[in-house]
């Protein structure tokens, strides 16, 4: 196995794939597995698909395929044969490595990898990525903006990929070695990253709390993974970590500190003059005293725009211009360009005002944490759509804050009796109303029905979207689609 890096030194030949049996296990419908099969396929290798979904299921994926060479599709379940008779196994990062295919492919030496790790394999130029529980993808989007506009090697490119939702596989031809990259990477990537030693030149952690719980195991073995992008730093590297736990998440007992083996440098919105970006006042200060001998200050004002509001996204702000700044980033020139940024979609994302209601597509909060900060932007009435996957989290916290700030709440998927249970149990005065929808059309009638002009109509499910929908892109499309067709009368 090669160590995965940035470094030339250990770029492995695309050639070496001519003639390879690879086979991918879960071509998904993020691009990941069609990305992979186009590039191993380009390259020589004989391509195997498997996966547990029908070929109705994926049709738009197989579509994107269909002028790629497979050389065989094992559809609707994973046939035995799919894995002893490959050379490379390339795993969609939902699969879990305790998997009995992927234990066994690696108990038989094969190289099994990722589509992210395909990448890094090749990948000549520097990488800045970004982990953390909340607020990973505004972050690296953020960074990617930063740097697109206000890097000092302007004549060379920035690159945006990941768990964002960006393959840069079929971009390699073009990422030269004075480029940069910026990657959003999942707790689920890092797991299996971890075993290739990834050395990112600039990592950075937004921030932690216990999520994912029923793929890791255990809080543990969830901060293990996001705690493996800082171990193959180098004490040339720079880790980006944050200085202001959100003052709503309550910190888990199972946290342990960050082990940081390269220059360490703190983000947050309260400076105490450690080395880092701060964000106090209107006013960034970015410090670096790890040159021998000089100290690296710049103090700027800085306004964070309207589209991103709330105290966690002025620590998304605070985190992207810190590792932009160590990438060369100008910072003289960070708040001009903040005031372009586009938010990504379904992040606290104003859908319409219709009939006096302002209606929100907050759909990518799937931890209590991050629904809690949407919680914390409004002042006025909220009717809250909220719950789904249950994925064995404390929904007590998310629960407090419903029963604190929320005039009325509808409640959907597994969690939804839980979360009723709790809201009640910590309800002051009457508390808010709850009701339980039966599908999510029936859930979004009543969240309207309760609603009076000048409310806040909120989809912040606070859980995973697994279930009624096929992931959180589709539940916010469907919000999108169900406000668009809403008529009071």
């Amino acid at each position: 196995m090669l160590p995965v890096s940035s470094d030339a030194s250990f770029e492995i030949p695309c050639a070496a794939y001519s003639g390879l049996r690879a086979t991918i296990m879960g071509l998904g419908s993020f691009g990941g597995g069609v990305a992979a099969a186009q590039f191993l396929s380009q390259n020589g290798a004989r391509v195997t698909i498997t996966d547990q979904s029908t070929p109705e299921q994926l049709a738009e994926s197989r579509l994107l395929l269909s002028e790629t060479n497979i050389e065989r599709w094992a559809l609707g379940g994973h046939p035995p044969d799919v894995f002893e008779e490959c050379d490379l196994l390339v795993v969609n990062p939902a699969v879990k490595p305790d998997q009995p295919a992927v234990k066994a492919a690696w108990q038989r030496g094969i190289d099994v990898t990722t589509e992210i790790e395909l990448f890094l394999r090749h990948n000549p130029a520097r990488t800045i990525a970004v982990t953390g529980t909340n607020g990973k993808s505004t972050t690296t989007a953020l960074i990617h903006h930063l740097l697109q506009r206000c890097w000092c090697n302007a004549q060379q490119a920035v690159w945006l990929g990941g768990n964002i939702g960006i393959s840069l596989l079929n971009r390699l031809q073009c990422i030269t070695e004075h480029d940069l990259v910026v990657l959003e990477l999942s707790s689920f990537q890092l797991e299996f990253l971890k075993r290739k030693k990834f050395r990112p030149h600039i990592a950075v952690i937004t921030n932690f709390a216990p999520n994912h719980i029923d793929w890791h195991g255990s809080t543990a073995a969830y901060h293990a993974a996001k705690q493996s992008i800082l171990d193959a730093q180098l004490p040339g590297d720079a880790a980006v970590i944050c200085d202001d736990p959100l003052p709503s998440a309550d910190a888990p007992a199972e946290f342990q500190p960050w082990r940081v083996r390269s220059r360490e440098f703190r983000f947050g919105l309260n400076d105490q003059g450690e080395d880092g970006a701060f964000l106090q006042q209107g006013i960034l200060s970015l410090r670096d005293s790890h040159h021998p001998g000089t100290i690296m200050e710049d103090a700027v004002r800085l306004s964070v725009p309207f589209q991103l509001p709330g105290l966690h996204n002025r620590l998304n702000v605070a985190a992207a211009c810190c590792a932009a700044w160590l990438a060369g980033g100008k910072a003289d020139e960070f708040s001009a360009a903040l005031q372009s940024f586009q938010p990504l979609p379904h992040r606290l994302q104003l859908i319409a005002e219709r009939h006096g209601r302002r209606f929100y597509n907050d759909s990518i909060a799937t931890t209590p944490e991050s629904a809690i900060q949407a919680l914390l932007v409004f002042s006025g009435r909220i009717i809250l759509l909220a719950g789904g996957y249950d994925k064995q989290l404390d929904l007590s916290h998310f629960a407090r804050h419903i029963a604190d700030r929320v005039a009325s709440v509808v409640l959907m998927g597994q969690t939804a009796d839980l979360l009723r249970q709790q809201i009640s149990n910590c309800a002051r005065n009457g508390g808010p109303c709850v009701q339980i929808g039966t599908d999510f059309a029936d859930c979004f009638s009543r969240a309207v029905a309760l609603s009076q002009p000048g409310d806040i109509v909120l989809l912040s499910p606070g859980c995973a979207s697994y279930g009624w929908f096929r992931d959180y892109r589709d539940r916010g499309e469907q919000f999108i689609a169900l406000v668009n067709s809403w008529n009071s009368e």
